[in-house]
C-alpha cells in the first residue's frame, strides 16, 4: 500500500480505494462502456466481495503503483486513442489524488459493444 510519513504518524491508502479511483476515473472516458473482468474467477469475486472493483487489478511493488484495467469500448470509436485516453486519466487522476506516482496503467480490451440505432 502506498504510505506516506510525516511528523505526525503515517497515512497508507488501501488498494480497494486506489481500485476506487481508477474505476471512476475510467468511466468518465469517452469511447468507453465499463468495466469487465479478467476471467471467471475474478468475476465470482467481485460477486462475492462488496471492496472488489469490477476490471481494475493495483499492485504496489517497490512503492511504486501498477493499475491494469479491463475494459469495454463502443463499437466504431478508435480503440487506440480511448486506451491511450484510459491510461491518461486514470494515471492523472490517481496521481493528483494520492501524491504518489503511478508507473504503470496497462488497458485490456476485453471486449466491444454495438448500441442499438433506435
Amino acid at each position: 500500500m502506498p504510505e506516506r510519513k510525516s511528523s505526525l504518524g503515517r497515512i497508507e491508502v488501501s488498494l480497494a480505494a486506489i481500485a476506487s479511483l481508477a474505476h471512476q476515473a475510467v468511466l468518465s472516458c469517452y469511447g468507453v462502456v465499463g468495466t469487465s473482468d479478467k476471467n471467471l474467477a475474478s468475476g465470482i469475486v467481485g460477486a462475492l466481495s462488496k471492496e472488489h472493483k469490477r476490471g481494475i487489478d493495483v499492485r504496489v511493488r517497490e512503492g511504486r503503483i501498477f493499475i491494469d484495467v479491463y475494459v469495454i469500448i463502443e463499437y466504431g470509436t478508435r480503440i487506440v486513442a480511448v486506451a491511450h485516453s484510459v491510461m491518461n486519466v486514470v494515471k492523472f487522476s490517481v496521481e493528483r489524488a494520492l501524491g504518489v506516482p503511478v508507473a504503470e496503467v496497462n488497458v485490456h480490451v476485453e471486449g466491444l459493444r454495438v448500441s442499438s440505432v433506435d
